[in-house]
């Protein structure tokens, strides 16, 4: 299995131009939060506990599991992260169906444009994802780890992902270059 930095310096690769990385800081939090809205129904109740099973508690539950064995200080983050997506999503999931449907399909949908829009205006380079489906894992930890970075945290993590990828930048519009 890979380790952080491998995980995080294969998706930085994709990821070096800062007007890219900023829709990433739009898109894929909407992205995660659709799938906690999407998968909050059905939900399975257990008894008199106050505690409910949903499609979107698995899937955050295994990605959680997975980040803190990546590295648990900032797995226990997206954790943090996680439940305040899920609750977010199990309030809108309650409301009705129209109201569910239109703002977890609208959240996933303008997300990915988001996401789109950064690789082929800014980065001129494919997603991640498109090579190794791990990198839709992988996003929301790189968001995540990104922002923390911009408070100076890890900066030996940051330098080790740079060492190999190189510093972000603006990207030359390559019609511009042409000309």
């Amino acid at each position: 299995m890979r380790t952080l930095t491998q995980q995080l310096t294969q998706y930085a690769a994709y990821h070096r131009d800062r007007r890219n990385i900023a829709t990433h800081f739009i898109g894929i939090p909407m992205i995660v939060l659709a799938l906690a809205v999407l998968l909050s129904r059905p939900a399975f109740g257990f008894g008199a506990l106050p505690l409910t099973l949903s499609p979107a508690w698995v899937l955050f539950a295994a990605a959680t599991v997975y980040y803190l064995v990546l590295d648990v200080p900032l797995g226990v983050m997206m954790a943090v992260v996680s439940v305040l997506c899920i609750a977010c999503g199990q309030w809108l999931a309650a409301q009705a169906t129209l109201t569910w449907l239109a703002s977890g399909i609208g959240l996933f949908v303008v997300g990915w444009v988001f996401q789109f829009i950064g690789h082929v205006a800014y980065e001129h380079r494919k997603p991640a994802f498109v090579d190794d489906v791990i990198g839709l894992l992988i996003g929301p930890l790189f968001v995540l780890a990104e922002a923390l970075f911009g408070f100076g945290w890890r900066p030996a993590l940051r330098e080790a992902i740079e060492a190999q990828v190189g510093a972000t930048r603006i990207n030359v519009d390559r019609a511009a270059a042409h000309r």
